[in-house]
């Protein structure tokens, strides 16, 4: 049901500003925001994006580091039906240009030490009406308002001659596994209820119907402690985004860690400092350090307010979850099969003498597994299939109709998203994740899945990090070749690599090839380039067999 608009997650957080208005809204290092103060800054800097003459849906870039000011520039957007668009940080001066051009973005709000990129491209981005900058020590550009400027001003009152509605945007630019970044347009309304209409993990709260039943609830649980979320991810993505919605739509706290890469020591500290009750992480990527940190220095931290990590987009192992759980008990570890484009596909739920498998995940709701047919997947056949998700997905992808067509698709009548992530189901109904179809390695006829080899490479003791991908080979087409980040001081060789593997997976999907590197380079959110280190790798195959 909903309001007669659809939901619109800033009339949920005005409420929120409303019921709670003394309680921290977002916390980071020694500086604090109450629920007050970020409706007002927000509602300072909308107005200040009508002044400069955004209209209806127009774009609102943040390329930003993880910060308060990066929720309070989506949540000014957000008032004044803007739509809000992530820019990644790691991007260099042409991928910039070409998102902000793609997305058509009429204001930018960035930190001062990407001033230089923008300097670069700043001539060929003619539709930018203004530019904001928000101070990191860094030298501030002349050409650019000061964002505190604008954020600080008191008594701002937004009228727009327009209204607000559940069809509003929020751009989500996704990097995929080719090509250039895509916009995923979702739609707020959508969006709100596939993370949970107004619900909490932690409650157990299901989603409200109206916002008079929103209201009623923040006010029943003024006194309570604040749902806490910590994303550890970047908010530039989507789990990150996605958790900080989450706990806004509960009335709740969201807290960004101080410093711009990630540090284990700070994340375990930070929850200690805010009383966090909830972490966002991705995969292996930020577990194993975590658990390193841990096994290490546990008596250090009080931890005892968190009652959830959760993970999404990419593969979490059995062995990091357990250990995890060995030092939190209490600790419910919740890892999430999901992407931009598909949230809700699966999840598998662990707890203390419980751990999930690597990859095994309950199917969500009416999702499906379709074979090349669009039909089921017959369960027990290991035939694999793409996992299809129904419900609440996004419009599609901005200014692309074909790449829409491909990845958003009507079948038998209902409207799925098929974003390429392979699955086999299993007898008893479970789908083991094999990654996406983009990094499928075929070798001599058979189909080796990236993901499920590179879990088995992390098992070998002074592995740090793995990535399988496929070099070309005269004989079988694609040669599985291993890309491995070791411990400090640690050699592996091919033939003891190889015999590790085989006696975990059948020998066909054993690396033919192995390349020791320095760093795999994982993105901030755990992702890897496979495009790149693919070509590094055919660069430098030796000690095939």
């Amino acid at each position: 049901m909903g309001p007669e608009h659809g939901w619109n997650l800033a009339d949920v957080w005005e409420i929120a500003a409303a019921v709670v208005p003394d309680r921290i809204a977002q916390g980071q290092g020694a500086r604090t925001t109450t629920w007050r103060e970020y409706d007002q800054r927000a509602e300072a800097l909308a107005t200040d994006f009508l002044e400069a003459g955004l209209g209806r849906q127009s774009k609102v870039a943040a390329y930003l580091y993880s910060c308060p000011e990066y929720m309070e520039v989506y949540y000014a957007a957000l008032k004044g039906a803007f739509v809000p668009l992530n820019v990644n940080y790691r991007y260099g001066p042409e991928e910039v240009r070409y998102i902000l051009d793609d997305a058509d973005a009429e204001a930018v709000v960035f930190h001062a030490t990407f001033t230089p990129t923008l300097e670069e491209i700043r001539s060929r981005l003619p539709k930018v009406r203004r530019w904001y900058v928000v101070a990191d020590g860094e030298d501030a550009p002349e050409w650019a308002v000061p964002y505190e400027d604008v954020a600080s001003r008191t008594g701002a009152r937004l009228e727009t001659p327009w209204s607000r509605s559940g069809d509003d945007l929020i751009l989500l630019y996704t990097g995929g596994t080719t090509g250039m970044p895509k916009g995923v347009m979702w739609e707020q309304n959508e969006l709100f209820q596939v993370i949970g209409g107004g619900g909490d993990l932690i409650r157990a709260n299901g989603p409200v119907e109206s916002l008079d039943e929103l209201r009623k609830r923040f006010e029943s649980q003024v006194d309570e402690p604040p749902y806490t979320v910590l994303p550890a991810c970047p908010l530039m993505h989507g789990t990150g985004q996605f958790s900080a919605f989450i706990a806004f739509n509960a009335a709740g706290t969201v807290v960004t860690q101080e410093g711009r890469h990630f540090d284990p020591a700070e994340l375990w500290r930070t929850i200690d400092r805010f009383g966090v009750s909830a972490v966002a992480i991705v995969g292996d990527a930020f577990a194993r350090p975590l658990l390193a940190d841990l096994e290490l220095h546990r008596g250090d931290y009080d931890l005892s307010s968190l009652r959830l990590l959760v993970s999404s987009g990419v593969m979490w192992s059995h062995a990091t979850k357990e250990g995890l759980l060995r030092h939190l008990p209490n600790v419910i570890v919740l890892d999430t099969l999901g992407s931009s484009e598909a949230v809700g596909m699966g999840a598998s739920v662990s707890s203390t003498g419980n751990a999930a498998e690597t990859a095994e995940f309950r199917l969500g709701t009416a999702v499906r597994v379709l074979g090349p047919d669009d039909r089921d997947v017959e369960p027990g056949s290991d035939v694999p299939g793409l996992v299809a998700v129904p419900g609440h997905v996004p419009l599609g992808y901005y200014k692309d109709p074909e790449k829409s067509a491909q990845t958003f698709r009507t079948i038998d009548g209902v409207r799925y998203s098929v974003p390429g992530d392979l699955a086999l189901v299993r007898a008893d109904g479970s789908i083991e994740l094999l990654g996406r179809s983009s990094a499928v390695i075929n070798t001599g006829g058979e189909k080796v899945f990236a993901e499920e080899v590179e879990e088995v490479i992390k098992l070998v003791p002074g592995v740090r990090d793995a990535v399988c991908v496929g070099v070309p080979d005269e004989r079988f087409g694609q040669a599985v070749t291993a890309v491995v980040e070791l411990d400090l001081g640690t050699q592996l060789e091919l033939a003891a690599l190889r015999a590790f593997v085989s006696e975990r997976l059948a020998a066909y999907k054993a690396p033919r090839y192995l390349l020791v590197v320095e760093s795999i380079a994982r993105s901030p959110s755990g992702k890897v380039d496979y495009g790149q280190l693919r070509a590094l790798a055919e660069a430098n195959a030796s000690g095939g067999g």
